[in-house]
């Protein structure tokens, strides 16, 4: 790792000229994939950059994938304490379920009551639209009142061209979502739904003795891929929305408008393979790497030392990852008090000029001001110092 330390000036010239991977990306002039679908997005995971696009921005049905909200809410709901795994769900006879081939369903006698965490694993993995409206209806207490929920946890993830309707995805007016706000809203489940994560890579889940497969083909023949769930109607083709984890990378892919479960399965792989292909993530520096010792003006010890606050993770092409650089921007000395924890200044990683990542760095420990008498030597020796 190169390391440079650097005047305040050059390294604000440098961050002013781009902190983003967008010019990483233009000089690489990747071609993109082309597919047989409506749209699809790649994500990069850590750094929410997307990698490869087609309409990513355009309203769509998202069919099945819609239940990702559906289940983000319960995870949120059980994370704040609002909603306890146990907690008994009633089965009413308008979220009921009789079963047919126009929609999928857990199976949950009528009139009769199952476990929110059942209920989620029969939304995630068996796509339920029965405990989907069962669950709706016991948070909101009408599914109509669910999705206003929904809608505004969509503003919050800031998915700019979505609206929901419902809480299946089966088709209506008004009820879409786009692929870009789609992968967003993965990105968010995988971030804050912590060990409820894990469900959206169980293979299968047995309730009222009928075991049904996760429908995320991605499962069974890439350890990779924990997530995240598939979705089809006649409107909106068939539809997947996955997540791939590799050597410290992870990708999100989101699938729009394919003709056939094999094409959505075929479509994601190769887009997901694709973006592992050409990209990478560079851990630059660690968290906690020592950077520097900093001297101190006016306090107990006469000089601190800095450490960086996070890892310092670089997206970037595996063509461009041996030109990665690293600066520092710091001051050349501090005074007291100084708390430990406090932010000093910067690490950036650097490619051909252009900052494209930066952590803070930190001081170490608490430093207070020295006695009164000292402070008054200090501020004469640096004065005297300054004369010459």
């Amino acid at each position: 790792m190169t390391v440079k330390r650097v005047k305040k000036q050059l390294v604000q010239l440098v961050v002013g000229v781009s902190i983003s991977m967008s010019a990483v990306m233009a000089s690489a002039a990747i071609q993109q994939p082309e597919m047989a679908n409506t749209a699809y997005v790649l994500m990069d995971y850590n750094t929410g950059e997307i990698l490869a696009q087609k309409n990513a921005n355009q309203a769509l049905p998202p069919a099945s994938l819609t239940k990702m909200m559906t289940s983000y809410i319960i995870e949120q709901r059980l994370a704040s304490g609002d909603l306890k795994e146990t907690d008994q769900v009633l089965m009413s006879p308008n979220a009921w379920c009789r079963g047919s081939n126009s929609q999928s369903c857990m199976y949950v006698p009528v009139n009769k009551s199952a476990s929110v965490i059942d209920m989620l694993r029969g939304i995630i993995i068996q796509s339920g639209n029965d405990a989907s409206k069962a669950m709706a209806e016991h948070i909101a207490g009408s599914e109509a009142s669910f999705a206003i929920l929904m809608n505004e946890q969509a503003q919050k993830i800031g998915m700019k061209n979505t609206h929901f309707v419902n809480s299946t995805g089966m088709p209506e007016e008004g009820h879409q979502a786009s692929a870009l706000d789609l992968a967003k809203l993965s990105r968010a489940i995988i971030k804050n739904s912590g060990d409820y994560y894990r469900i959206y890579s169980e293979k299968e889940f047995t309730y009222n003795g009928i075991t049904q497969g996760n429908r995320n083909a991605l499962l069974a023949t890439d350890p990779t891929v924990d997530g995240l769930k598939t979705g089809h109607t006649d409107a909106a083709g068939y539809c997947l929305a996955a997540s791939s984890n590799r050597e410290g990378m992870r990708l999100i892919s989101v699938i729009m408008g394919t003709e056939s479960q094999q094409a959505r399965a075929d479509q994601s792989r190769e887009l997901l393979n694709w973006g592992f292909g050409h990209f990478t993530t560079v851990t630059q520096a660690p968290a906690g790497q020592f950077v520097s010792k900093v001297p101190v003006w006016f306090g107990e010890a006469k000089e601190i030392e800095v450490v960086t606050a996070d890892n310092l993770q670089i997206l970037t092409t595996k063509t461009q990852k041996n030109k990665i650089s690293t600066v520092i921007d710091i001051p050349e000395s501090l005074e007291a008090p100084i708390k430990k924890g406090q932010e000093i200044g910067k690490m950036m990683a650097v490619i051909d000029g252009k900052a494209v990542a930066s952590v803070p760095v930190i001081a170490t420990s608490d430093i207070e001001q020295s006695g009164f008498m000292s402070r008054i030597w200090q501020r004469f020796s640096r004065w005297a110092q300054n004369l010459f």
